[in-house]
């Protein structure tokens, strides 16, 4: 007889072991309950808008999308419906975005599972979750300026190893204007080379790397 306060979690990860693992971990819970699992966003907002769970696991990284995209139309359709982000790594950019969109919890595939547990309980109870780790990067970062979307252009194009004059052509401006919005960008990152920039970029989830 099921736990009237069972809750009951969609999983959507393309990952098999990662799948594998998380759904495991959850079996071994009576008052979890899988009521599905999907591989690609569009699987899983099928199940979500059906299903109706009450916390969904979302990979960050899936085929074709991203999780960050996806919040706000799977909250349009369940208002209820709590998602928990989960990520390669903790960069900060990405958990920001997450959280502002919608998103209850932000943990890495990485995570012990007595936290996988404790974000899903945490969540379920209707309380935001924040594995520590994360956490710890979002303090590190806190007050530092952000990225203008001229300057995330950049940023993402110099990350893919474009020269000032490319960018400015893509862009449509001159290379000094590029050269002093690069400029900006190392400020605010605090590097002052275009490989410091990348690396942190990467790092902190500030552009996104197709896969």
């Amino acid at each position: 007889m099921m736990n009237r306060n069972t809750i009951r979690v969609l999983i959507i990860e393309n990952q098999i072991l990662t799948r594998v693992g998380i759904r495991t971990i959850l079996s071994e819970q009576s008052d979890i309950e899988i009521v599905g699992e999907a591989e690609t966003s569009e699987e899983g907002f099928r199940l979500f808008c059906s299903l109706k769970p009450q916390v969904t696991l979302i990979s960050l990284r899936l085929p074709e999308s991203c999780a960050v995209d996806e919040i706000e139309r799977f909250l349009a359709e369940n208002k209820r419906g709590r998602i928990i982000v989960l990520a390669d790594q903790a960069g900060d950019a990405e958990v920001s975005r997450s959280l502002k969109r919608g998103a209850f919890g932000y943990v890495c595939k990485d995570v012990s599972a007595d936290d996988l547990v404790k974000a899903i309980h945490t969540v379920g109870a209707g309380r935001k979750y924040i594995q520590s780790e994360v956490a710890n990067i979002l303090s590190e970062n806190f007050g530092q300026e952000e990225l203008t979307r001229t300057e995330q252009k950049i940023l993402q194009m110099i990350v893919g190893g474009n020269s000032n004059k490319e960018i400015a052509y893509d862009l449509k401006v001159s290379e000094n204007t590029v050269k002093t919005h690069v400029k900006n960008v190392f400020e605010k990152l605090g590097v002052s080379d275009r490989t410091s920039a990348a690396t942190l970029a990467i790092k902190r989830g500030l552009v996104r790397i197709d896969v």
